[in-house]
């Protein structure tokens, strides 16, 4: 008997009718009608890209229940929150729970009461549960944050190395869908073997988000453009990455000094404590959080409208998938980092002080200098970013990063490429950036003279410039391929077939001219530099929606984006809606939502505006500080 397979416009009916879209994202309908049409699928789309739908309603659509492994206790709860706010069958099991609470929930799905069931990947490994998992009608096996398979993921975990003998334990083997946000074509190539995947239909689509403005800004002041920065953004969330506990500490309180509303996060805190900030944050009444990057997988915030990197991170896949917390509605937002070369010693400590293998090492070493050259290069930081991942692109400027924006005119820099080229060939091309640039400025350190560099023809030709300065350049030179650096801590720098060809006079180099050192990012930049909101918003209106969103989520127990997001009610402040049809047209506004929220919204805007705001309009301060003294401290 032939088994009719449900449609892709079935499937937009359900986004419709539980999400309250028209259509899907980019990306996402291959995704689902790959699934629909039964065949193992791997999807890498950005953070914020909605992956989670691209399975959620292939499970509504197919018999059965849709597993899935998912990494984060959290991260299982937001996301059965948010399904059960829209009328989806779901729920998880996780170690929160008592022996009955899993039996029941085991019962549940048993008796058909259940869409999808969230478990970790650590309970695939109990012969028990494998045992209740092969008694159920199991139709789809999706696994969240799939690059932890893989040991050269930047998460790697050995538990999610279980999935595929689970998979293969079960009577009937169901289909398997593995999604992630970040994934080189190595880790790809992993997920594909390491998962079982049979013969998979593959889509890396989106990860240049059009809403995302990335900057990398070197030289800042960084606690003065943080400061200030939080100051000109005050009613906006936002999150503030720094490597260590000691950074996270100073900047919350340097914050909370300026009269700013910030939280913090890191590993040295207690689990009370970290608890109580997130679910601050989560719920607006913090707006920023400052934090290591132990906070953020589990994060499903969508109106966080700026990261910046207090620190340059380990690695472009820790970098995309922290800076792609920001805008997850699809409102514009910014990604900055503030980049200094104290950054890279502290990165390389870091990974020193972490037990591991030489040649997992070795790969952390090879990703840094990925990273470092990233936050050198003058090309579009959309195009690096997305050819770092392997994403085919049509190399044409984003328009909206910092490369691309900035306008200092082009200069001729051959001539101090030549010198540089030639200073690392007469070095034997066995020396790091410190020691070419030592060399050039025409230092007398004791190094130096005991290779008897002094005698190099090309000693002291660089003498106007600081030792700074020159590694910088010669950093530059590296980001833009003329050089290489080999792996390791202890970098070794080389020329390419680039460098010779400018050696020999075939090629000319041109580089940004150097920028006067009195003017500052901070000082070119103006808090209204990317228009974060459209002109028609009723900003107004659109605070008072905010208002009535808070006592909703206050009452539910559940944060604010799970109500509706910020994009909804920024749409919903613009056509100011006046029956259920109008409320149903808005994005975000699905039937089953608008029938457990909409209400409020609606009577707002029949009175002209003026009720359904809570009393309470402005959140309780908030008193929060640390006593944790034996963080780390670099």
């Amino acid at each position: 008997m032939n088994v009719e397979l449900p449609t892709l416009d079935k499937a937009r009916e359900l986004l419709q009718k539980y999400y309250g879209y028209p259509d899907f994202r980019e990306g996402q309908t291959q995704i689902v009608e790959s699934l629909l049409t039964g065949k193992d699928t791997l999807g890498i789309l950005p953070t914020g890209g909605g992956k989670s739908i691209c399975y959620q309603i292939p499970a509504l659509l197919a018999p059965g229940l849709t597993l899935v492994v998912s990494p984060l206790i959290s991260l299982m709860k937001d996301q059965v929150d948010a399904l059960t706010a829209m009328g989806i069958p779901a729920a998880y099991i996780n170690s929160t729970l008592s022996g009955k609470e899993v039996n029941d929930r085991i019962r549940a799905a048993r008796r058909g009461d259940l869409k999808l069931l969230y478990v970790a990947p650590e309970r695939l490994e109990l012969d028990w549960f494998r045992q209740e998992m092969s008694e159920l009608p199991i139709s789809c096996v999706a696994v969240d944050e799939a690059h932890c398979v893989s040991q050269w993921g930047h998460d790697f975990r050995t538990s999610y190395l279980a999935v595929s003998p689970f998979v293969e334990s079960l009577p009937e083997r169901p289909v398997v869908a593995a999604f992630t946000a970040t994934a080189t074509p190595e880790v790809t190539e992993d997920m594909v073997r390491l998962l079982r995947l049979d013969d998979p239909s593959v889509f890396i689509t989106g990860l240049g988000r059009d809403n995302l403005a990335m900057s990398v800004l070197r030289g800042e002041n960084k606690r003065e453009f943080i400061l200030e920065y939080a100051r000109t953004h005050e009613a906006q969330a936002g999150i503030i990455y720094a490597a260590t506990r000691k950074d996270v500490d100073d900047l919350h309180d340097r914050l909370r000094q300026a009269g700013i509303a910030a939280g913090r996060y890191h590993a040295g805190m207690g689990d009370e404590e970290r608890d109580a900030m997130q679910e601050a944050f989560l719920y607006d009444d913090i707006r920023v959080m400052v934090a290591t990057n132990a906070f953020g997988m589990g994060i499903d915030k969508s109106n966080v409208r700026y990261v910046i990197h207090y620190n340059m991170p380990k690695n472009m896949e820790a970098y995309v998938q922290e800076a792609g917390r920001a805008g997850r509605d699809g409102e514009p937002s910014e990604c900055i980092l503030l980049f200094s070369a104290q950054d890279i010693v502290t990165q390389k400590f870091l990974i020193e002080q972490n037990p591991q293998d030489d040649l997992r090492k070795k790969g952390d070493y090879r990703k840094l200098q990925q990273m470092i050259e990233y936050c050198y290069t003058n090309k579009c930081l959309r195009w690096a970013m997305l050819d770092y991942f392997g994403e085919k692109h049509d190399h044409k400027p984003c328009g909206n990063c910092s490369s691309c924006l900035d306008d200092r005119e082009l200069v001729d820099m051959t001539r101090d490429a030549q010198i540089i080229f030639s200073c690392i060939h007469r070095m034997r091309e066995r020396f790091g950036v410190s020691m070419v640039a030592s060399v050039l400025k025409g230092s007398q350190n004791r190094k130096v003279l005991q290779y008897g560099f002094d005698k190099l023809p090309t000693y002291a030709m660089m003498p106007r410039r600081t030792e700074k300065e020159i590694s910088e350049l010669i950093n530059e030179f590296v980001a833009e391929g003329y050089l290489m650096l080999t792996e390791g801590q202890y970098p070794v720098v080389r020329l390419t077939a680039k460098a010779a060809e400018v050696l020999k006079g075939q090629r000319e180099v041109m580089q940004r001219a150097p920028r006067p050192v009195q003017e500052s990012a901070a000082g070119r930049r103006r808090s209204n530099r990317y228009d974060l909101s459209p002109s028609a918003v009723n900003e107004t209106v659109f605070e008072q929606l905010r208002l009535i969103r808070r006592d909703l989520a206050q009452k539910e127990h559940v944060p604010s984006y799970i109500i509706f997001n910020d994009a909804t009610l920024r749409e919903m402040s613009v056509i100011q809606p006046q029956t259920e049809q109008e409320m149903l047209r808005i994005k975000g506004v699905g039937e089953l939502k608008f029938g457990k929220y909409g209400k409020p919204f609606l009577d707002f805007f029949k009175n002209g505006g003026l009720g359904a705001v809570p009393d309470d309009d402005a959140p309780d301060e908030m008193d929060y500080h640390g006593t944790d003294q034996d963080g780390f401290d670099f």
